[in-house]
């Protein structure tokens, strides 16, 4: 009992995996992106948890609760309820915080409601999502959104000539008619010359009009243009718009702040209260580390468990490296790793013991410096007697391992099996990539080259960015380093990208990840391929497609059958009619070179880039070659890819481009130590060709591989947005004040 035993896997890659994870252990699953870490994790030990935990409700429930397949195993033992802590963004739109996602705005408002002064009562009347407690002019959103009337109206015309400028209000739609019909206007006369009572009925009139419409006659709701097009689309939850309907609507309109609450959601009454001399509002505005000092000076007695709770879970979010966010700070603007480890903080003030907790690369967006502390949290989660397995690929947390479960040998169809499991002190020695890599590391670069110009970025004042102003050299390779929240990627994502657009951008922005989507379709190569296969054959090039006519009607070119079971598992199932190849059997007959589009679509990269000698294909399939997805086949959904593949899909997607200037955000994100020198030599060699690369970074041997670096800080937040070091890696190991110094210098020491 004292072990997971998993027999048998066979989920994605995996070649019947058969291994043992010890429980109330840290557990580091590490191998090349692509080698099935996350098929053994994600798809096999953590789905199988949290089905059958499932299978312990109701069918009712059952049919309410998400669906988790059965992985393709053989047998499981031992397995403990699963918590998954993934990267996945945190959603809830604007009415989400850091505060509500982590149950201390919840515990905030109570001790308002007890020890505020003056006395108001129940908690929900500091609550902005609650009708009591919010701001009634914004309804707790803090900001309001109108109807921007310059951009709707064109003044110079009359309505039969289409002053309404709103697609969905033109001359003869349904909208149009009921104003032409309500007897109002003169619609020959321009906008320009309508008299008070005019304007009036065209902007805010309401009422019930007797309207003659397409030759009878009706009542109808009169509204004028502000108010119809405030209940249509401003009023409307923006998840049940298109976003096309999303992106005509942001054409219309204008946000502000609340003039009423100022952006604080909340009404007056609400923001009277104090305590400690402060009002909930300025609680919620201050950055975590801040809030800690002035929880502690509350000390009322009615108030103590409820400030031990406060301390005790934003002082979690200072441990793990957030101490830079505040309470208001909306979830929607938090990175995946920021997001990732809010998840976290949740899961810390539990008393559950025996858990799983599954995490995936929690390292991503952390400085060295505050992988320490993440590492405090892993070892805290294990101490409360949990089993955690972390997916990972950062040296500094497989050292904290108490077992490693190394996969491998490589990627996609060469990896999918246990290559290695043992203590961390005898990977240093296992002939693999993960353990060579850990015995050597990459030397310090001393012979920078030198610039051909400067980019210059000047008054930078984005977020917490204190007016900075600083260069960037050209023709090299320059590394923005810091903490998180120090202000890199507001420097660079924003501030340089303002003032130098040309740039070619590589960020960590999704994938789109669907089952329809492959890296042939992703990086455009399949617009070419089907072009081809239509010349060779003089058909049209949508036969060659699975998403359009050649698509296999049995399955609708999936390739898979999916069969909904109600409350019981759904069942995927190879397509029986085109047994997996996706399209029509006539356009199968179709041939080039002799191979057939489905064999086309089965090539891995390497071997699609030997077939193809077209001048359009070969950049972008070598490119694919040279980031290290040699191994991926053409036609594989981008569901099936893991998180680094996918960043590494979009990279090869760029790097075919002519550009002068590339951006790129974390590209080590979901990278083995093995692919550091496979990126590092695609950076050279566009450096080499003239180009300047600026890398975000925190993986140090990026760092020490740099031309230049600039590092922010001295801290996050407040205490950072400053440019404390500019220079060589050689300089930043005798520079002091730096996070990033004292990291470097321990890892070259």
């Amino acid at each position: 009992m004292n072990s997971i035993r998993i027999v048998g896997a066979r989920e994605n890659n995996l070649r019947n995996v058969t291994v043992e994870v010890p429980k109330q252990a840290i557990t580091v699953f590490t191998g090349v992106s692509g080698s099935g870490k996350s098929s053994l994790v994600f798809d096999t030990i953590a789905a199988e948890a949290q089905r059958q935990l499932n299978e312990t409700f109701t069918a009712f429930a059952r049919a309410r609760l998400p669906k988790y397949g059965q992985p393709d195993l053989d047998s499981v033992e031992n397995l403990s309820a699963a918590i998954v802590v993934d990267q996945k963004r945190l959603g809830g739109g604007s009415r989400s915080t850091v505060g509500t996602i982590t149950d201390i705005s919840a515990i905030l408002r109570l001790l308002f409601s007890r020890v505020g002064t003056p006395q108001l009562g129940a908690s929900n009347l500091f609550s902005f999502n609650d009708p009591q407690g919010m701001c009634p002019e914004c309804e707790g959103i803090g900001r309001i959104t109108t109807l921007d009337l310059d951009a709707f109206l064109d003044r110079g015309k009359s309505l039969n000539d289409g002053a309404l400028l709103h697609p969905d209000f033109q001359p003869g739609t349904w909208y149009w008619q009921m104003y032409a019909a309500s007897g109002f206007f003169d619609m020959d006369k321009p906008l320009e010359r309508y008299d008070e009572q005019e304007w009036h009925n065209l902007l805010h009139g309401r009422g019930k009009l007797p309207v003659a419409v397409g030759g009878g006659q009706m009542n109808a709701t009169y509204e004028g243009v502000v108010e119809k097009f405030t209940r249509l689309f401003i009023k409307r939850d923006v998840a049940e718009m298109s976003e096309r309907t999303r992106n005509r609507v942001a054409q219309y309109v204008t946000e502000a702040v609340c003039p009423s609450c100022g952006g604080a959601r909340l009404n007056e009454a609400a923001r009277s209260v104090r305590v400690a001399g402060r009002s909930i509002v300025e609680l919620n505005a201050l950055e975590a580390t801040e809030l800690v000092e002035v929880l502690r000076t509350v000390d009322a007695p009615v108030a103590a468990p409820m400030v031990e709770s406060l301390l005790d879970r934003v002082g979690n979010l200072v441990t793990i490296g957030l101490g830079y966010l505040s309470l208001d700070r909306e979830t929607a603007t938090l990175s995946g790793g920021e997001s990732q480890r809010i998840k976290m903080v949740r899961h810390l003030s539990s008393a559950l013991t025996d858990m799983m907790y599954v995490f995936d690369e929690p390292s991503i967006g952390l400085h060295a410096r505050d992988v320490a502390r993440l590492n405090t949290l892993l070892r805290k989660l294990r101490d409360k007697g949990n089993t955690v397995l972390v997916v990972e690929h950062d040296r500094d947390v497989i050292a904290i391992a108490d077992h490693v479960i190394d996969i491998g040998p490589k990627a996609g169809a060469h990896g999918g099996e246990v290559v290695y499991a043992g203590s961390v002190a005898a990977l240093a020695d296992a002939p693999t990539l993960t353990g060579r890599h850990m015995r050597h590391r990459l030397p310090l670069k001393t012979e920078v080259r030198p610039r051909t110009g400067v980019l210059t970025v000047t008054d930078a004042a984005v977020h917490n960015l204190r007016k900075v102003t600083v260069d960037f050299p050209a023709g090299v390779l320059t590394v923005v380093t810091g903490v998180a929240g120090s202000g890199k990627s507001s420097l660079v994502n924003e501030a340089f990208l303002a003032q130098h657009p040309q740039a070619i951008v590589i960020d960590q922005s999704a994938v789109g990840a669907s089952i329809r989507s492959s890296p042939a379709t992703y990086t455009g190569v399949m617009d070419e391929i089907r072009a081809l296969f239509a010349k060779a054959n003089k058909v049209s090039p949508g036969l060659f497609s699975f998403n359009s006519k050649g698509a296999c009607p049995a399955c609708q070119g999936l390739g898979v059958i999916y069969t909904d079971l109600a409350f019981m598992d759904g069942l995927k199932s190879t397509c029986e009619e085109c047994e997996g190849r996706r399209f029509r059997p006539e356009v199968l007959q179709h041939r080039l070179r002799d191979r057939t589009i489905a064999e086309v679509l089965d090539m891995t990269a390497e071997e699609a880039a030997a077939f193809f000698p077209e001048k359009k294909l070969q950049p972008i399939l070598r490119a694919l070659v040279d980031v290290g997805l040699d191994y991926l086949r053409l036609g594989q959904p981008l569901s099936t890819l893991s998180g680094g593949e996918c960043q590494r899909v979009k990279l090869a997607t760029e790097l075919h481009k002519s550009g002068t200037v590339y951006v790129m955000d974390e590209p080590t994100t979901g990278l083995h130590m093995s692919d550091i020198q496979h990126l590092l030599a695609i950076i050279d060699r566009l450096v080499t060709q003239g180009n300047s690369v600026i890398v975000i970074e925190h993986n140090l041997d990026i760092i020490k591989n740099a031309d230049w670096i600039i590092d922010l800080g001295p801290e996050g937040g407040a205490a950072g947005g400053q440019v404390i070091f500019e220079g060589t890696p050689s300089d930043l190991l005798a520079f002091s004040p730096s996070h990033t110094a004292d990291a470097l210098r321990q890892e070259v020491a």
